[in-house]
């Protein structure tokens, strides 16, 4: 009897990579070390804006190790440089060219002004201190309402506005619902509420860095990106280079959330000085450079207005963004908010639905993509305004979602945003987390502390949610004028021995891919799990892609291996054929191995190959050759969904919060390595719920960032979340292969809500109906006692997310 081969897709291996990367024998940016090599220190402007009257860089090039001293006029003469941004997202969208380095002009405080090229990073950075810089303050532009009325000083006064696109998006227009004001006025339910998403920082674990080598017939750069093959593309049109000449290695990542999507002044500057030099140059940036002038994430003023009969069946919503693009485009910014337009119908069957966004230009650090991108943002703001209608109605939030979600039997189901659901159960992941959850005896115990005016209130919160991940389609993204595609590329190359060597375009920093990629190929050509090397990062080697971020790694990468492995098995089947001496259509291929139908003659894959190899035996016309190679455009995005249920216990008398519990229930549709989706769903309950409560990137007046270290912008740690509850629904994706959808983002999109609805529920009671983010015990105490929260407008708050600390049981003190 032939043993069962236990199949690899669903089980939960221990990710291949990690020993490396825990132990650290591995290689990052700042790592790599080269014969000759030099380093570059970029001086900062201090000031948000201001115009530059004098540069001294006399002193700096007499410093100990110094060999030069570039600015503006050194690197970029005629001022022909400029940042790509690769999604315009209207005709008319302003698009001020973002410099290498400051010419006249600073417009945020970080802007690079000049750097300093020296033997070792010690002396390039002392070299800094010589450089003397004369600056005329001009006024900053920080409040994005402020900056859109008349009179307003202007970030870029070329504009004559600081206004960037205004993109709108009406049901009615598109055919996809009806006329959202002939819902409002003829509804018996309308509420209007605004919410403000916080300015963020990314904070992966490694700083952002690039390794410059044009000594050899290639131009090598490595550098510490999830976007490696887009960095090549975009380098070369930004600087001439030729593409053919450049190759670029992202090695191991220490992370990402978005931070690292860019196509940076400073790798830019690294190509320039390095052709320059003829030289190898690194550049490696500190944590409070990262803080200072990478990029940040959110920064939105959300207006929604929702419409309802008095039963509680939703009629229309009408939503009006600000968002705060920084003092200039970032590589996929203006677009970022954009994203979000699609998502804020979220589950729910709404009839008609306007949505319009204005992106703002402001004198700080510009804005990108950070871990949902868009998706967070608009998800926060429909799960919080389903809350307050529920309270405006009297009816439990989780009924008056369930009377208005798309139920599972709809499917496929075309929202009025126009993007088509392809599967789903809601009903079943929400019952499964109430179970877990106890929702009903907890709110039995809520009702019994408000009777009793306990001083510390329980709260429950709610976020039934749904994303479009998996980015995807290209088509689509070009109907949206982003300039890229949503292909992944994978190649699977055969080795005479029977191993596999996978390269896929799909660019990890943490993600687990040379696992999940291993199990793939495993199951589908039937080989070891441990005869499969994955390789990824490096243009040369994996020499097409786009890249890592929107969860499409899996729904995208994943599945253009799984194309390319089916394209090994066809090129196997002919050379099975003929070895075994049977038609083609007499074989079938199961487990690795081919077999003549009806009989027990057969032959492996892996032995194929070694055949194919010496090709002594072959067809005739036959190419020795197994390896293939697939390239996989998705029809659809994926949608995950999932209900989330939180439990906070509120200190009443101090504004203390305590995280009691906290379930979820996500749908990621099948399920690759249950291990890996384990994790990805912990990390992003945790950025999800440090939204909540702890960050916030706050400038003072000026337009100084005053969070500028870890001492100020507070991240939780393992010791300051609960132990999470987590569960799975599954309903296979109907639009690839696998079955599986996007996870990468799913617990940062539904912790944030779910957070803030469970305080604010603790609270209602006193007049409560918003505490802007995050809810610091200062913020939450003020509440309770006044009935309002602290609002900032871009100009930095009462103490932003460093007021407050956390015990270990999860409360903030």
């Amino acid at each position: 009897m032939t043993a069962t081969i236990e199949p690899e897709v669903g089980k939960s291996r221990r990710r291949k990579e990690d020993e490396r990367l825990i132990t650290g024998r591995t290689r990052w940016t700042d790592n790599i070390v080269l014969p000759g090599m030099l380093h570059l220190a970029v001086l900062r402007s201090p000031l948000a804006h201001a115009k530059i009257t004098s540069l001294d860089t006399s002193a700096a090039k007499e410093s100990p190790g110094v060999l030069a001293v570039y600015t503006a006029a050194d690197l970029d003469p005629d001022g022909s440089i400029g940042m790509p941004c690769a999604w315009p997202v209207t005709p008319d969208m302003a698009a001020p060219r973002r410099p290498v380095l400051a010419a006249d002009r600073v417009n945020f405080a970080g802007e690079g002004v000049a750097v300093v090229v020296a033997r070792s990073a010690a002396e390039a950075h002392d070299a800094l201190e010589a450089i003397e810089v004369d600056y005329d303050e001009l006024p900053a532009v920080l409040d994005m309402e402020a900056a859109l009325a008349d009179g307003a000083p202007l970030v870029h006064e070329e504009l004559g506005s600081n206004k960037n696109a205004l993109w709108v998006f009406d049901s009615a227009e598109a055919g996809t619902g009806s006329n959202v004001e002939d819902a409002v006025s003829s509804s018996e339910i309308v509420l209007k509420r605004r919410f403000r998403q916080q300015r963020l920082v990314p904070a992966f674990m490694e700083p952002r860095a690039c390794v410059v080598d044009p000594t050899g017939a290639q131009i090598t750069m490595w550098a510490a990106t999830q976007v490696p093959h887009i960095l090549r593309v975009m380098s070369a049109l930004t600087l001439g280079l030729p593409e053919h000449k450049l190759r670029v290695i992202a090695p191991d990542v220490g992370g990402g959330f978005g931070g690292k999507i860019g196509v940076l002044p400073e790798e830019m500057m690294a190509l320039l000085v390095a052709n320059k030099l003829g030289k190898p140059v690194k550049w490696n940036e500190s944590r409070s450079e990262t803080m200072l002038a990478a990029h940040h994430g959110r920064d939105q003023i959300q207006d929604l207005t929702i419409s309802a009969d008095a039963d509680g069946t939703i009629t229309g919503l009408k939503v009006e963004l600000l968002a705060n693009l920084g003092a200039y485009n970032g590589l996929v910014g203006p677009g970022v908010p954009i994203l979000g337009a699609f998502m804020f119908n979220a589950i729910y069957k709404i009839p008609a639905y306007h949505f319009a966004c204005t992106n703002v230009f402001t004198t700080t650090t510009l804005t990108d993509a950070y871990r949902g991108a868009g998706r967070p943002e608009a998800t926060f703001a429909i799960e919080r305004i389903i809350d307050e209608l529920a309270d405006e109605l009297g009816m439990d939030p989780l009924e008056l979602r369930e009377k208005n979600w798309i139920k599972h039997e709809e499917f496929p189901f075309t929202t009025v945003a126009g993007l088509t659901y392809d599967s789903g159960n809601y009903e079943a992941a929400t019952e499964k987390a109430k179970e877990l959850f106890g929702y009903d005896a907890l709110r039995r115990e809520q009702a019994q502390r408000r009777e009793a005016n306990d001083p510390v209130q329980l709260g429950i919160g709610i976020s039934t949610f749904t994303e479009m991940c998996g980015l995807a389609p290209s088509r689509v993204l070009g109907s949206l004028d982003y300039a890229a595609g949503g292909w992944e590329y994978a190649s699977l190359r055969v080795l005479p021995t029977g191993k596999v060597e996978v390269t896929t375009g799909a660019s990890a920093h943490g993600q687990g891919h040379e696992t999940a990629w291993s199990q793939i190929v495993a199951d589908q050509l039937g080989v070891p799990f441990d005869d499969v090397e994955v390789l990824h990062g490096d243009t040369q080697s994996s020499h097409k892609g786009m890249d890592t971020y929107g969860s499409r790694s899996l729904v995208v990468g994943g599945i253009a291996v799984v194309k390319a492995a089916e394209k090994v098995v066809a090129k196997a089947k002919p050379v099975a054929a003929h070895l075994l001496e049977c038609s083609e259509d007499d074989l079938e291929f199961a487990g690795g191995k081919f077999t003549v139908r009806g009989t027990d003659s057969s032959t492996t894959i892996q032995d194929i190959a070694f055949s194919v190899f010496s090709a002594h035996d072959l067809p005739d016309g036959m190419e020795p050759s197994l390896d293939s190679d697939a390239t996989f455009d998705p029809e659809n995005f994926s949608f995950p969904h999932g209900t989330h249920l939180c439990a906070t216990e509120v200190d009443t008398e101090t504004g203390r919060v305590k995280l009691r519990s906290y379930v979820c229930v996500d749908d990621v549709g099948s399920v690759v390595n249950p291990l890996i989706v384990e994790g990805q769903v912990h990390g992003g309950l945790a950025q999800g719920i440090a939204q909540a409560l702890f960050e916030e990137a706050v400038h003072d007046e000026s337009g100084t960032l005053t969070t500028g270290t870890f001492a100020d912008y507070l991240l939780p740690s393992a010791a300051d979340l609960p132990s999470f509850t987590t569960a799975r629904t599954e309903t296979p994706s109907t639009t690839n292969p696998l079955g599986a959808k996007g996870v990468g983002e799913a617990g940062t999109i539904a912790s944030t809500p779910a957070v803030v609805n469970a305080v604010i529920d603790a609270v209602r009671h006193f007049g409560v109906n918003d505490i802007e983010m995050p809810l610091t015990p200062m913020r939450v105490w003020h509440a309770v006692r006044y009935g309002t929260t602290f609002h900032t407008r871009g100009a930095g708050s009462e103490a932003g997310g460093g007021l407050g600390s956390i015990d270990a049981s999860g409360g903030v003190q």
